[in-house]
């Protein structure tokens, strides 16, 4: 299973890619639970700066979850609550992962597959990729857990038309819904993916990762704490605020510690 989910480190970044191309790189439950623990030990990885999560070849970034296991997996209330909790615990791990995610989108882009991109940071679709939720057409509906990413994303209206008329539309569509970052040219997908990895490696990464921390809690209800209003000013107590402003100051690139 470790051939499904493909991981590589290069410098400052990993990649991260969902390999099962003659399926359209379709999730199986072992490959979300794999996903799962790749991304844990990544989130451990203190010299990491960020990721890139991907599909191979050019056909699809995924289209969702492996249907040819759901007579075994989920073909009851009870075996699907179970498969749920396994998908959504992997989810969870991608959000919750302390280093940016960056998912590189490149073809079909559909079902679990666009709620999988949907814990991404920042998604970078090619001009080819298609987008949709279609399960009407399987008599599914999408769990809590899998919309919420969704309508923070891109708000209750579009997602409602997303999941009620379960059409396949276009980057453009897409774009206009705010559910990607940025649209380029087929040729270019990879040049824009490996520059915004390289803007993001290039900052103090502590920074990226309390911005990642402060954006997740403020969509959460709850008024903030003062512990947490403290934390704000926690950055100027820190190495790389010194050797950012150093650097500032002499006109000159940082390079971050991390400290």
């Amino acid at each position: 299973m470790t051939d499904n989910v493909i991981v590589e480190r290069q410098g400052l970044t990993a990649t991260v890619t969902l390999n099962q191309p003659a399926k359209l790189n379709a999730v199986s439950l072992a490959m979300w639970d794999r996903l799962g623990e790749v991304f844990a030990e990544l989130d451990q990885d203190l010299d990491l700066r960020c990721i890139i999560l991907r599909g191979s070849g050019e056909r699809a970034f995924s289209v969702g979850a492996d249907i040819s296991e759901f007579e075994l997996h989920r073909n009851t209330a009870d075996k699907a609550k179970a498969y749920g909790k396994r998908t959504h615990g992997a989810m969870s791990k991608i959000v919750e992962c302390r280093h940016p995610v960056i998912a590189r989108i490149d073809g079909l882009c559909v079902g679990g597959g666009l709620e999988l991109a949907t814990t991404a940071d920042i998604r970078i679709a090619s001009e080819q990729s298609r987008f949709g939720i279609p399960i009407k057409r399987l008599g599914l509906v999408v769990a809590y857990a899998e919309l919420a990413p969704l309508i923070d994303l891109i708000g209750p209206s579009n997602a409602k038309e997303i999941l009620l008329e379960g059409q396949i539309f276009d980057s453009a569509r897409a774009y206009d819904m705010g559910l990607i970052n940025r649209v380029v040219g087929d040729d270019g997908l990879d040049q824009e993916i490996e520059a915004t990895a390289t803007r993001i490696a290039e900052g103090a990464p502590l920074v990226a990762r309390w911005h990642k921390t402060f954006t997740r809690r403020l969509l959460s209800p709850e008024p903030l704490s003062e512990a947490e209003q403290d934390e704000s000013y926690a950055c100027f107590a820190t190495e790389d605020f010194q050797i950012g402003r150093k650097a500032f100051l002499a006109k000159k690139a940082p390079i971050f510690t991390g400290k």
